[in-house]
């Protein structure tokens, strides 16, 4: 198979781990910057150029769109799905899930057990948003932000208000969420591939912190996940329409609770962590997908 990987950094972990996959079983690779791709949007001959040439059919298309161009990305991904390559993870699955709203709107829709969260961009009551969560201690975030940045936890219903008011003398839209005391600054992540959670380790917070993203410092240890939270994982990666997600799980005392849904998990602290090649399983699930009758010649 001809394989493309949509990123702007080739040298990441990431992406080179699924290179060496897809190489391994004997692909061609591909590693694309998608803001360096410009588009025909033609009914009759859509295509893709990039760096001053028109780029080939691929068989298979690997987003690795970061959240700051999430826009073009997906723009891009979506006109060589136009062209007939399959997306390990839609354009539109990709969107849904970085839309921090949306993704918990759909997530409640299906039952799916959250934080208490509530949405707001310029409250006029703030104390009432306050009590709508649970009150303080609570966290607040930027539906705009990403690796844990622009998150904040409030202890006190003071620092609550000054916090929400502050976010909402910046113009931004915000989340307000009740914090999960009993998690302890820890939380899990199930990477979901295809129909399978692959692999789960929990996430601890350093000390006087309570974000538990590997980016912000965090550890990552070795976890047995139960029969429930492996369920929820899978629901919450199928609502939002991923093959592939790192779906993050608070253990709540009323039961597993879903933070966040995550459409291009890093694989480093989950591989290096839990040991499981990851990267070989995400390459696999393309074969199946797009070259159904490649696992059963190559024996995969």
């Amino acid at each position: 198979m001809k394989i493309a990987i949509l990123s702007r950094d080739g040298t990441l972990y990431s992406c080179k781990r699924l290179r060496e996959a897809a190489v391994r079983r004997g692909h061609t690779v591909e590693i694309i910057d998608p803001l360096s791709c410009y588009m025909n949007i033609n009914p009759a001959a859509p295509s893709v150029h990039y760096k001053g040439r028109q780029l080939p059919h691929y068989d298979a298309v690997i987003p690795r769109i970061g959240s700051a161009i999430t826009f073009y990305g997906t723009a891009v991904l979506r006109q060589f799905e136009m062209l007939g390559s399959y997306p390990l993870n839609e354009s539109v699955a990709i969107t849904r899930a970085r839309d921090k709203l949306r993704s918990l709107q759909l997530l409640a829709r299906q039952g799916i057990d959250l934080p208490v969260t509530g949405f707001a961009h310029s409250p006029d009551d703030t104390s009432d948003l306050i009590d709508m969560v649970g009150g303080a201690p609570l966290v607040v975030k930027l539906v705009e932000g990403t690796q844990g940045i622009g998150v904040v936890l409030a202890e006190t219903r003071q620092a609550a208000e000054s916090v929400i008011d502050a976010f909402r003398g910046l113009n931004a839209h915000i989340l307000v969420q009740e914090y999960i005391k009993e998690a302890k600054g820890a939380d899990i992540r199930c990477l979901v591939v295809g129909n399978k959670v692959v692999a789960a380790i929990e996430r601890q917070a350093k000390p006087g912190d309570f974000r538990s993203n590997l980016h912000r410092g965090g550890q990552a240890n070795q976890i047995t996940i139960t029969e429930r939270e492996r369920e929820i994982a899978l629901q919450a990666a199928t609502t939002l329409g991923l093959d592939v997600a790192g779906v993050d799980i608070l253990r709540a005392s009323r039961g597993p609770l879903v933070m966040e849904v995550n459409a291009s998990p890093g694989l480093e602290g989950i591989e290096k962590t839990s040991g499981v090649d990851i990267a070989m399983l995400m390459i696999k699930w393309i074969e199946l997908q797009a070259l159904p009758g490649f696992c059963l010649k190559t024996g995969g």
